[in-house]
């Protein structure tokens, strides 16, 4: 990637970040504390902070611009409560010492040639802030900041139904090729792996199918829970996903700051792993493994090879995927036929995170990347979802990439996507 897309990178993700912070209250920046959120004023001096200490001190060796910087913004060494008590700077000075980080990194790009190495930690700057675009949108649908908006649904199917894709199985390499551009530590790099024939959903569980799992009472049943999974149900009063609520029959969806029903084609968001696992159990499912989901989003049957992304090699587009922040919410799980996997799968990337089966584990001759405590510290610990969420930056997304969080987070965009026992 050259100087001027990396220049031009920086901005955009600035911006995006910019978009959904700017809008926001004085008190709104700081928020209400919430377990696993962090105030939107953190998250904006946060994504400044990561560019100077890996693209300005590091790389350059400069002086902190903040004294208290990293007192306040490393998110590895400043726990997500301690997050809610620092004195921080205002919102004009965190806009500023924000903008003065970017124009630093804009000049070295403006005058002085990039060896590989230091274009690639550029690419990791980037791409920690178009994640943590995608946080600060998480914080503001806990905190109900704004609200969704409407988007068209010209391209939904109303023909179209969910079926089980048919995959064969057999040896499949998992993970990125070396020759695919920028990728996280946690997914270098290919290597063969046997799977073994599996039946997948074309779809995500939608609203309407955990709403069958509510309503059977699920959330009262103990058989369908893991011992995990119950003793968080019971310990936090559990009784469906996040911002559901049942009025006068009614499942109602808390969309930012109002009530609505909801949408039964849209794919069920915000729940964790405990209720993504209990609703296999009711259904008679299971969740994919993380070679299943990826072999379904990216091998093509005709060619024998894996794609970049399920519709082939070509950047993400609108008219195949919803991500990007578009209407700040799901759409139909019958849309966007036109980023169709090669196997038929639908939507494996953007609308909603999956959650799957695996554990982040690490893959042979795993080294950890310039930004070491990204993957190395949850290795065999946290969870894989994979594809993506309406909130995700399509600069980010591929089939390879794997994200991980804590199996009871809720306040994530996530949903699932089942496989036959």
């Amino acid at each position: 990637m050259d100087n001027s897309t990396l220049a031009a990178s920086l901005r955009d993700a600035r911006a995006r970040q910019l978009s959904i912070f700017e809008d926001l209250s004085e008190q709104e920046q700081l928020g209400t504390q919430e377990h696993h959120l962090e105030p939107p004023i953190w998250e904006m001096g946060h994504v400044a902070w990561f560019q100077e200490l890996y693209l300005l001190r590091q790389m350059q060796g400069n002086a902190a611009i903040l004294s208290q910087g990293d007192s306040v913004y490393d998110s590895f060494n400043v726990s997500y409560k301690k997050r809610w008590s620092h004195d921080f700077p205002s919102t004009e000075e965190t806009l500023s010492y924000a903008q003065e980080v970017l124009d630093r990194c804009l000049a070295r790009l403006s005058d002085t040639p990039l060896s590989d190495k230091s274009a690639i930690i550029y690419q990791l700057a980037i791409a920690h802030e178009q994640m943590h675009t995608e946080n600060l949108m998480a914080v503001r649908r806990q905190m109900h900041y704004g609200t969704s908006r409407s988007i068209s649904n010209s391209d939904i199917d109303d023909g179209y139904l969910a079926f089980d894709v048919k995959l064969p199985g057999g040896e499949f390499q998992l993970g990125a090729r070396r020759d695919r551009g920028f990728t996280l530590d946690n997914e270098e790099w290919a290597h063969p792996v046997q799977v073994a024939p599996f039946s997948i959903s074309s779809t995500p569980v939608t609203n309407a199918e955990f709403a069958e799992f509510l309503d059977a009472d699920a959330y009262k049943t103990r058989s369908l829970w893991t011992k995990d999974g119950w003793n968080w149900r019971r310990r936090s009063d559990i009784g469906g996903p996040l911002y559901w609520k049942k009025s006068d029959g009614q499942w109602l969806e808390h969309h930012y700051n109002e009530w609505q029903p909801i949408r039964p084609w849209h794919p069920v968001c915000h729940i964790n792993l405990h209720e993504a696992r209990a609703f296999c159990r009711f259904a008679g499912r299971r969740l994919p493994t993380e070679a299943e989901w990826e072999m379904a989003a990216s091998f093509d049957p005709q060619t024998q090879e894996k794609r970049l992304f399920p519709w082939g090699d070509s950047p993400p587009d609108s008219t195949r995927v919803h991500m990007d922040l578009e209407c700040r919410g799901t759409i139909d799980v019958r849309a966007k036929a036109a980023g169709d996997s090669a196997l038929g799968c639908r939507q494996m990337v953007g609308n909603v995170w999956e959650w799957t089966s695996s554990k982040l584990v690490p893959y042979p001759g795993f080294e950890p990347g310039v930004y070491a405590d990204y993957s190395q510290p949850y290795l065999g610990i946290k969870p894989v979802l994979r594809g993506g969420s309406w909130a995700t930056h399509p600069g980010l997304i591929r089939n390879t990439w794997r994200n991980f969080f804590i199996k009871h987070r809720r306040n994530i965009f996530a949903g699932m996507r089942t496989c036959a026992l």
